[in-house]
């Protein structure tokens, strides 16, 4: 089977969102966080860093399923069929959250 291209599905050589299991191998699968993109647009970026090419773009207020945590980024998707991409930790609002991941 193929992989999809960066920035389509939720899934990554070490990772994947646990609603692909049945499709693809992963070393490991997750089951998302909600999370918001806070009150400005953004773009998922193809990889953790602010040079990197851009993926779709996010509207602020938008719901997304966060799928890892790196440091000052994150990799999150809209829904386990993507897009999914990587954005910088403070554009997003952690659902039902007692304070900061």
């Amino acid at each position: 089977m193929t992989r999809p291209a960066p920035g389509t599905l939720p899934l990554r050589g070490d990772l994947a969102h646990i609603a692909l299991a049945d499709r693809y191998l992963a070393a490991h699968y997750v089951v998302p966080i909600a999370a918001t993109v806070r009150a400005q647009s953004t773009a998922f970026r193809l990889q953790p860093r602010e040079d990197a090419e851009l993926g779709a773009l996010l509207d602020a207020g938008q719901p997304i399923e966060l799928l890892d945590l790196l440091g000052d980024w994150c990799w999150a998707a809209i829904g386990p069929e993507g897009p999914s991409g990587y954005l910088e930790r403070n554009m997003i609002e952690i659902e039902n959250s007692d304070g900061p991941l």
